[in-house]
């Protein structure tokens, strides 16, 4: 049966691939861009794919941290009955802290969720795409070996939030899922919703890559160590958790489909990566590239960085298994080579 699913921040990275799996099961879609000129990009990958662009209309959001940013939007889309709450900042390139990172993150969740209660009257599900950063202490606030499931939280607070652009970043996800669930208690509204909390997220982009220049934070882990064996230079090496971008599209979709996933906070990791993990992958798989040799005195003790992630309620909720590293690293290079 179709339902017509609202997608905020359409063009993202995670988006892309949500937008297309539900165009794939004869949803529609209606998602917000921050200009007609993205939309029409996304418009035109959409058709390029194959796909019912017919399915597709896009509404433009420039600022969702503006007041009312959505109101207009789903005051033209009475049938949307789905809304997936995926824009947020996700970049460290920025100025103003709280301004940048953290304002963006609480104003456009708390604007989505007025909007939904305003002028959703036929929405019932509403899933956000939060971040495990929320769930785990980071850097200076991580406890190494210690076991993080779907009830933990990061204990960053605002004034910690404002030391650096990660910390930020780490603190707007944080603040922007504590206002969900403070909005739920507060408002009681008709709809239920669901929070999703990837880790790292690696994968091919769901269309094709116009920029192979920069992609999305994640994918730059991948695409450093292949740009670093064709300069003769050392990648930043990197420790942590990953997860698919195709997987985090369809626990979307499950999400709202499943009613075991209402009210819950889904942590979607499939495991440990490592740069030399993904270098090791590469050398196998790849064996026609030039390829960095790790600096072994900057290699990272992932055990020693690291919280132990337990989510197996997540898993049995979702009920599909996770892609691998290695095919999702081998999909992602073979996108940036080929395409």
């Amino acid at each position: 049966m179709s339902t017509t699913v609202f997608v905020s921040g359409a063009t993202g990275f995670i988006a892309q691939h949500i937008v297309k799996l539900l165009l794939e099961n004869n949803h529609k879609v209606v998602g917000s861009v921050r200009s007609a000129k993205k939309g029409e990009e996304l418009t035109s990958s959409i058709k390029n794919a194959g796909l019912s662009a017919d399915n597709f209309t896009f509404e433009v959001v420039e600022d969702i941290a503006a007041k009312g940013a959505f109101d207009e939007a789903l005051k033209k889309h009475p049938q949307v009955t789905v809304f997936l709450h995926t824009a947020s900042p996700f970049h460290f390139d920025v100025k103003d802290i709280k301004k940048d990172l953290i304002d963006p993150a609480v104003e456009g969740t708390t604007n989505a969720l007025n909007a939904i209660k305003e002028y959703g009257s036929s929405v019932k599900k509403v899933v956000v795409t939060s971040s495990y950063a929320t769930v785990s202490g980071f850097g200076e606030l991580v406890t190494p070996g210690k076991t993080v499931d779907e009830t933990s939280w990061n204990p960053i607070t605002h004034e910690q939030a404002l030391k650096d652009p990660m910390a930020g970043y780490i603190g707007s996800k944080k603040f922007a899922e504590k206002t969900v669930w403070d909005f739920i208690e507060q408002n009681k509204p008709q709809w239920q919703v669901s929070i999703i909390n990837p880790v790292y997220v690696f994968g091919p982009q769901a269309f094709e890559v116009k920029d192979k220049s920069k992609l999305n934070t994640s994918n730059e882990i991948i695409n450093s160590i292949l740009k670093a064996g064709k300069d003769k230079d050392q990648p930043q090496q990197f420790a942590g958790y990953f997860i698919d971008v195709r997987d985090v599209a369809k626990a979307e979709i499950v999400a709202f489909e499943k009613e075991e996933a209402v009210d819950q906070r889904l942590i979607l990791s499939e495991g440990p990566f490592t740069t030399d993990k993904i270098l090791n992958i590469l050398k196998k798989d790849f064996k026609q590239l030039e390829l960095p040799t790790l600096d072994e005195s900057k290699k990272i003790n992932w055990d020693s960085t690291e919280s132990i992630i337990n989510n197996e309620k997540t898993k049995k909720i979702l009920g599909f298994k996770f892609i691998d590293l290695e095919q999702s690293v081998d999909d992602t290079v073979a996108q940036i080579l080929n395409d």
